[in-house]
């Protein structure tokens, strides 16, 4: 019966292979929808990998520096380095926002850190790391940036001096690593215009501007034309200690947040990323729908076309359960042509994609045992009015 289901697709196979083109275009689909699935797990996962921290110390009452906004005082990581099972503790502050290059804008977070120390980047592959206080930058390659280019962050223009791969926000951009203190006047500093309107708010303020009170008018100002604010302190634990034995005084003695790193992937995965999984959850099962709908159009459409012919088999002795078969194996074949177009095509256009596509074997395999059962499923129509055939209509 394979010869007899392989004899009627040649006799009609350009409508096969077409229908069969079709759905794999639809398969290529689904298949990138689970890789963008699986880079934005990838993203998170390479973002936590990348910070080379074992603990997130953040305000008190937030979830950040990824998920919420998170603001500490820079001085803070003294006291973290002096805390027992503590390794190493850096500073560092995100951003994300436009940076400017020839005038063209680049979405990336701007990272603050301090060099060597969490948080800065861990490997090159071009350049080197940032040796100056200010006005260098290393970059993720996926910004299109090269050594040597001047970007523009806020009012400054930086030069880039390094290059790194792979180094990304969660949500996929691409990160420029500039020094912490640039970082925090790009972050918290306000522009040259705000800052004079609010000069003159303070001096025009009795409470600052006070008779007898030199210097505090000059000090208050001071205040408010410098930056002192994180977004985190990342801390590395000692061997020997746990993460939790590590956080726990710190939760209570200096009354911030600290989050493990398994604590921080659940944010990360779970929660902020768990909307986009439903989305991409409910376009794949729309595409199943589809795929199955097509499936079984094309094979009901192929079973009316030879009713006579099947009428024909029933007189002459064959068993229902051959004539199944032969339909059956059809959409099948329908199926691993899909199927194979479609790993095919989401294999060539993945790496056009903005965002990172991840295709996993295990998930193609996932897609054709669910393409196969899907045709299979949708064959089921056909057979049954084929089963339903009068032998008498060979003869009518």
């Amino acid at each position: 019966m394979i010869s007899l289901a392989g004899r009627d697709i040649l006799h009609g196979w350009a409508k096969y292979v077409f229908t069969g083109i079709g759905l794999g275009l639809l398969i290529g689909v689904t298949l990138t929808m689970a890789g963008v699935y699986r880079g934005m797990v990838d993203d998170a996962h390479a973002l936590l990998a990348n910070s080379r921290a074992d603990l997130w110390v953040v305000q008190k009452d937030t979830q950040g520096p990824y998920a919420e906004s998170s603001s500490i005082k820079d001085d803070v990581v003294r006291s973290m380095r002096g805390m027992p099972g503590v390794a190493a503790a850096a500073n560092v502050s995100y951003l994300t926002m436009q940076v400017q290059r020839d005038g063209h804008d680049v979405r990336a977070m701007v990272v603050g850190a301090e060099p060597g120390g969490p948080g800065a980047p861990g490997y090159l592959v071009a350049g080197r790391h940032l040796t100056r206080s200010h006005y260098e930058a290393v970059v993720d390659i996926k910004t299109g940036f090269n050594i040597g280019d001047a970007i523009r962050i806020r009012r400054h223009d930086y030069t880039v001096v390094g290059l790194t791969r792979r180094m990304v926000s969660s949500g996929g951009d691409p990160m420029v690593f500039i020094p912490l203190k640039d970082a925090q006047e790009a972050q918290f500093l306000k522009d040259n215009d705000a800052i004079v309107n609010d000069r003159a708010r303070t001096a025009a303020n009795p409470a600052f501007n006070r008779p007898g009170s030199p210097g505090l008018l000059e000090a208050v100002q001071g205040l408010q034309t410098s930056s002192r604010n994180v977004n985190a302190v990342l801390v590395q634990v000692a061997p020997g200690f746990s993460a939790e034995q590590v956080a726990e005084p710190i939760r209570r003695w200096k009354h911030l947040n600290v989050f493990t790193r398994d604590q921080m992937e659940d944010i990360l995965v779970v929660k902020l990323i768990a909307n986009s999984a439903k989305q991409i959850g409910m376009f794949l099962v729309i595409l199943a729908i589809v795929s199955a709908a097509i499936v079984a159009f094309i094979i009901y459409t192929m079973t009316m076309g030879k009713l006579r012919e099947i009428a024909v088999l029933k007189l002459i002795g064959t068993r229902d359960r051959t004539i199944a078969g032969m339909i059956l194996q059809q959409a099948l074949g329908l199926g691993l042509i899909g199927f194979a177009v479609g790993k095919i095509a989401a294999t060539i256009w993945a790496p056009a994609f903005p965002k990172f596509v991840l295709l996993l074997p295990d998930d193609s395999l996932r897609g054709l045992a669910a393409t196969l059962v899907i045709c299979a499923l949708a064959s089921t129509l056909a057979i049954r009015i084929a089963l339903k055939v009068d032998p008498g209509a060979a003869i009518s």
